[in-house]
């Protein structure tokens, strides 16, 4: 039996589910399963039988190794494993540890009785691959804990305790203890008791006007859902369960399970779960590279990224050392720390005493000397060569042999930061993203002498901090960045040709992304991106371009900071209001260069910036900057608000097709004046020739 063991203890067989991370339900575990099973119906010794899983899980679902392959849906798939446990003639009792997620749920969902552990982790979170469950889930729980309980569980994919569901119909017992001896317990009861054995698809869903309800459940979750289809879908599947027969509700969810797996959004969102863990894993760097011990952190800059990337250390109770070069300076952000945290308490998130312990693992000082004993430090200082240079002469005369030193630099040459000290393989960029203590993104960045185990421990530090860690070289912006431009160049042509911010913003938001660039860029602040352009005009004189940005940052228009930048701003509020003097601007530039304004459609909007960030993506992956395809598509939904809908840029060129993309690119590049970067890359006009997606 292949991914299973199986003993006898007593009168009671184990099978014990072996298929590590998660015990993932791959083909060879749901067959081991059923041989297990056989042989315990086999011998007459055998008196009832428990299912439980290896090491921490009982299963966290389908096996995502077998994602889009045949083995996924062959015989013996899912369902028929579970209706073999329902048709036992032995009692079956799952013993429920750890992960119980998806599949795993529902299988146990299938035993005639479940013991649990207290912290047992249950869930069916296949909405969050655009999914429902495809296995009974959405027919079974609702018989087990009612129609209500179950809708918010299967809607909204969260993942419960088992000691909440201690004396329903769905955990017949709850234990503190070792779960699989009280299961063996159980089933020794169990056994003594004559069949048939309770089997949830034997109850009824008791709900008084349940359509009235699920209508409530319809209008309330179509207003969330926000073009998703599957949560609707799921509400339509365990609707079934208190209208039809149990049968004709598990058709009915196979069925709906069917046209999800086959939506651009499923594809989309499957994608990017495959992308997020494909992002850990770094080419080239063996098992055998350990990482190095982080148990101090040191910050220099308490301003708001600095500040931001304190918490995140401190959350998971790393101590941080946090420099500033004043005071005044220092008690600000140590200020703003605790406001950020007040607000946490405020919302029940967070508990005095968490409060009082994080601000406790602070140590604020003025001086580098209290830096000496970090086993990191990450400087979030102005982005400015000559301050970081500054930084890193005094961190290498300080800082102990063998502590990493990181630069949070969004856009610098790493490794000429790197020659400022004596150690560059000990120097790498941590490109934190603002709000640090909220964004999940984190780019790190390898220098041309990043040593392995630097790079090892960053992404594991990256986990640790919970954050999705990719690896990016070292170009002008990294990854994210580097695409911001291109794509903020392409919305600029937009703006020059005839569009307004308003629209370019409106057609990217209506195609899913939070904001557009004009709102983003308020947001963030225009003058960061003004002082990078004069930057890059100072380092390539005569080979920068003008445009409208540095005449609204000319009349200080700095976005919201300043209650003025692309769109105006009412003191205390954060809508964005058109103003007729920014468009006094536009066409001020337009008239100065020449430009005859036209219609610029809202399709046309999206094609330019989405293939301007799709091109300027094949030319990262050409260069080697990023690995994969998909560890841009992870930059740019976990950084930039890219829809998860989507897949992000890369995933999305693939399902418009590649020869399509670069047909539209040529197009472009073909206008007069049409800057050189509209060209298509080389990559995807190989790709497309060849009929072929991005190498995985």
């Amino acid at each position: 039996m292949q991914n299973v063991h199986y003993e006898v203890r007593g009168q009671t067989a184990v099978i014990r589910m072996d298929n590590p991370p998660v015990n993932g339900l791959s083909w060879a575990l749901r067959s081991g399963i059923l041989a297990a099973l056989e042989q315990a119906q086999q011998d007459a010794a055998v008196k009832a039988i428990v299912l439980t899983g290896y090491a921490a899980d009982f299963s966290g679902g389908a096996d995502i190794r077998e994602f889009g392959t045949p083995k996924s849906a062959s015989a013996p798939n899912l369902p028929m494993v579970i209706r073999a446990l329902e048709d036992s003639a032995k009692p079956v009792v799952a013993a429920i540890g750890g992960n119980c997620l998806g599949g795993g749920f529902e299988l146990a969902m299938g035993a005639h009785y479940r013991v649990a552990r207290a912290d047992a982790k249950l869930g069916l979170p296949e909405v969050k691959l655009g999914l429902l469950p495809g296995a009974g889930g959405t027919q079974r729980l609702p018989r087990a804990i009612g129609l209500e309980n179950a809708l918010n569980m299967v809607v909204g994919g969260a993942v419960v305790p088992g000691a909440k569901f201690a004396g329903s119909k769905l955990i017949d017992e709850v234990t503190e203890g070792d779960v699989v001896d009280a299961a063996v317990a159980f089933a020794d009861k169990a056994a003594a008791k004559p069949g048939p054995y309770p089997r949830l698809r034997d109850l009824k869903v008791e709900y008084p006007a349940h359509e009235a309800y699920l209508q409530f459940a319809r209008n309330m979750v179509g207003a969330a859902a926000k073009g998703a289809p599957a949560p609707l879908k799921c509400v339509e599947a365990v609707a079934a369960s208190a209208s039809k027969p149990f049968d004709e509700g598990l058709r009915h969810e196979r069925e709906l399970f069917a046209q999800l797996m086959n939506s651009p959004e499923s594809r989309a969102m499957r994608h990017i779960f495959q992308a997020e863990r494909a992002a850990a894993k770094v080419p080239g760097i063996g098992a055998d590279v350990k990482p190095r011990r982080i148990e101090k952190v040191g910050v220099i800059g308490a301003g708001t990224m600095g500040g931001g990337i304190t918490m995140n250390f401190v959350n998971v109770g790393i101590p941080v050392v946090l420099l500033e070069t004043s005071q005044e300076a220092l008690d600000r952000g140590l200020a703003t720390i605790r406001r950020n945290y007040e607000n946490t308490l405020k919302k029940g998130k967070l508990t005095q005493e968490e409060l009082d312990a994080r601000m406790a693992r602070i140590q604020p000082t003025l001086s580098y000397g209290d830096l000496k004993d970090v086993d990191l430090v990450i400087e979030a200082v102005f982005e400015s060569m000559d301050v970081k240079e500054q930084v890193f002469r005094q961190l290498d005369e300080i800082i102990k042999p063998g502590a990493i030193l990181a630069s949070n630099t969004s856009a610098l040459n790493l490794d000429r930061i790197a020659e400022f000290t004596r150690r560059p393989q000990d120097v790498i960029g941590l490109h934190f993203f603002s709000p640090a203590n909220v964004m999940r993104l984190l780019e790190v960045v390898r220098g041309a002498k990043t040593a392995d185990d630097v790079l090892v421990t960053s992404m594991q530090m990256a986990k640790r901090i919970k954050k999705i860690a990719v690896v990016s070289g070292v170009c002008d912006g990294f990854i994210g960045n580097r695409m911001l431009a291109r794509y903020g160049a392409a919305a600029s042509d937009l703006l020059n040709q005839g569009a307004l911010p308003q629209q370019i913003d409106g057609a990217l938001q209506k195609f899913g992304l939070k904001m557009g660039p004009y709102r983003m860029g308020d947001l963030a602040g225009l003058d960061i991106g003004w002082a990078g352009r004069k930057r890059r005009a100072a380092e390539n004189p005569g080979a920068y371009k003008r445009v409208v940005a540095d005449l609204i940052c000319e009349q200080g228009r700095f976005g919201q900071k300043t209650g003025a930048g692309w769109y105006r701003y009412e003191p205390g509020k954060r809508d964005p209001i058109p103003d007729p003097e920014v468009e006094k601007l536009i066409q001020q530039f337009r008239a100065e260069q020449g430009i005859t304004p036209r219609k610029v459609s809202d399709a046309e909007v999206i094609e330019r910036c989405m293939y301007a960030l799709v091109n300027e993506g094949a030319r990262i992956l050409e260069e080697g900057i990023a690995a994969r395809a998909s560890d841009v598509d992870v930059v740019y939904l976990n950084g930039y608000g890219f829809p998860a809908l989507r897949g992000g840029p890369m995933h999305y060129a693939e399902q418009v097709g590649l020869p399509e993309v670069v047909r539209k690119l040529r197009q472009f590049a073909a206008e007069p004046g049409a800057d050189p970067s509209w060209q298509p890359a080389p990559l995807l006009v190989r790709l497309a020739e060849q009929g072929q997606g991005f190498p995985a």
